[in-house]
């Protein structure tokens, strides 16, 4: 009973488009949750998680960082189509902010209850928007994700709470950067919690996966507790307030 659509938006000189979709059942405002891709772009995978969200009650708004049109392959390297956000953080943070600035636009989202939760880049997207300090974001989950902070000026105070759902033995996220953003998050004064999962490497939601020789591993009962972790915390941060 999902209802898909793209959205266009735009930061800077660059046309962006989104996925956006939600249960057509129902035209009331309800929460949001940003969906982050991994470096291969806005493909149908990432489609398909908007779909399993929009399924929990949601409006998922996919984010397209890279720009419309601009995809890799999910089975390639996509280094090329990621690095230029990785060394320049600043425009990766624009290009998060114009994206949940988008989302806040559609009819049908309660611009009280917006959370952003993404997969390996785009966990490190979740964690720079909660970085970025901009109102209104309730919450953030890093699905095996980046860890490294974008050092780009003095951290202001994170309000947004955050979950980090990290494979153990993931190589992207070796353990002293686990205590640098567990220290980073603290000293922020961020609400955030840190669900490691042993035995789990990098991609672990990802089925079918197997190339542990570069640590890469679909882990099924990480993929299914972390799911369960996250459905669990967005349920706690969209929870109406008391009157």
């Amino acid at each position: 009973m999902g209802q898909g659509t793209f959205v266009e938006y735009r930061e800077g000189g660059t046309d962006c488009e989104a996925y956006v979709t939600w249960d057509s059942r129902s035209d009331a405002r309800r929460p949001c949750v940003l969906l982050a891709h991994a470096w291969d772009g806005l493909n149908a995978p990432m489609r398909e998680k908007a779909e399993e969200l929009a399924a929990l009650g949601y409006v998922c708004f996919a984010l397209d960082v890279y720009g419309k049109g601009v995809r890799g392959g999910v089975a390639d390297d996509n280094s090329r189509l990621m690095a230029p956000f990785m060394a320049d953080r600043a425009l990766l943070r624009r290009r998060l902010v114009a994206g949940f600035e988008a989302a806040l636009r559609h009819p049908l989202v309660d611009a009280d209850r917006v959370a952003i939760i993404g997969y390996c880049f785009g966990g490190l997207c979740a964690l720079d928007l909660a970085r970025s300090a901009v109102p209104g974001l309730k919450a953030a989950v890093s699905f095996h994700g980046v860890l490294k902070p974008p050092r780009l000026e003095p951290q202001a105070p994170i309000s947004a709470k955050v979950l980090i759902l990290h494979g153990w033995e993931d190589p992207t996220g070796p353990s002293p950067d686990v205590l640098a953003v567990a220290r980073e998050l603290t000293e922020a004064g961020a609400d955030w919690q840190l669900h490691a999962h042993g035995h789990a490497m990098h991609a672990f939601t990802y089925p079918g996966l197997h190339n542990p020789q570069a640590g890469l591993q679909y882990h099924p009962a990480a993929a299914r507790r972390s799911w369960a972790a996250m459905r669990t915390f967005l349920d706690e941060v969209f929870e109406p307030a008391p009157r």
